[in-house]
């Protein structure tokens, strides 16, 4: 029955609906799927209930991405209306669904030990390798976006007060402080390496340069990050937003205010750093799972 209730959809949404070729291939592979989960779970498709529903679709959101999960949604009520139209069912058991912009996915970090061993990667016999444990070392302590980071200017770091300025979204500034780490590691940078790569232009006014001498890109260091990633054996998808998203754990972890870190990271909404209170929550339960004698 059911091949022949998806045949049936697929000429509704071509023919009667007259839908885009990639929306409906999109909308073939996403309902092929659901009715593949529905076998294996020997459901018919009449029978779903909304829990049944709800599972899948928090399955999805596991293995996607929310844009990706939203669309898989929209094709589930296009077909379930569709059910409900032609008399297969009696009620839309997605009516109710909740959509993937009511839920929030906690960010992927690292430990206090994988950052220390990504900070470690970079020879610091070479320049570049000065300039990119400078740029670590800035990212981790001030939980900086990547475009943030590479957009700093050298007049924007003050070495006395051990801060930075930074510019975030709607160009709102922002003070940031600088550990000591991160402050000896850009001191050494510049005493040195920033200057091999200007021998060809005369000066630059961002701090970070390029081997050419030009402000560098996100592209080039969202690259080198997989690439010292990759050498630790870190296989999650690393990526500069990991270092930020680990700078605001760690520092609630060890005890920071939530509303410090949401000035640190520049969100205009504290809504938005509350998702590391759930990270450090999930983190105070597995440590509580692993070391409690009665868990």
């Amino acid at each position: 029955m059911q091949d022949r209730v998806f045949r049936n959809y697929l000429n509704h949404i071509q023919v009667e609906k007259g839908l885009a070729p990639n929306t409906v291939a999109a909308y073939q592979r996403d309902i092929r799927q659901f009715l593949s989960y529905l076998l294996s779970r020997k459901c018919q498709v009449a029978a779903v209930s909304k829990l049944e529903l709800s599972e899948y679709v928090r399955r999805l959101y596991e293995d996607l991405s929310p844009p990706s999960v939203k669309r898989g949604i929209s094709s589930l009520r296009s077909f379930f209306q569709f059910l409900l139209l032609d008399g297969y069912i009696q009620a839309d058991p997605t009516e109710t669904l909740e959509s993937p912009k009511t839920w929030r996915t906690l960010p992927k970090y690292l430990s206090e030990e994988e950052v220390e061993q990504l900070l470690q990667q970079p020879d610091l016999s070479r320049p570049h390798g000065l300039r990119d444990r400078a740029m670590l070392e800035v990212l981790y302590a001030t939980g900086l976006r990547v475009s943030e980071l590479v957009c700093i200017r050298t007049e924007e770091i003050n070495f006395e007060a051990g801060f930075l300025r930074a510019f975030g979204k709607g160009s709102k500034e922002r003070i940031v402080p600088l550990g000591d780490s991160a402050l000896d590691f850009v001191q050494r940078y510049l005493a040195g390496a920033r200057y091999h790569f200007l021998r060809r232009r005369r000066s630059s006014i961002h701090l970070f340069v390029t081997q050419q001498g030009k402000r560098m890109t996100r592209q080039y260091f969202w690259l080198m990050v997989r690439k010292y990633g990759r050498r630790i054996g870190i296989e999650k998808n690393l990526s500069p937003h990991t270092l930020r998203h680990s700078f605001a754990t760690h520092l609630l972890e060890h005890g920071a205010d939530l509303r410090s870190v949401q000035m640190m990271l520049g969100h205009a909404d504290i809504s938005t750093t509350q998702i590391y209170t759930h990270v450090t929550r999930e983190r105070l339960k597995q440590i509580y799972d692993r070391y409690h004698p009665r868990a």
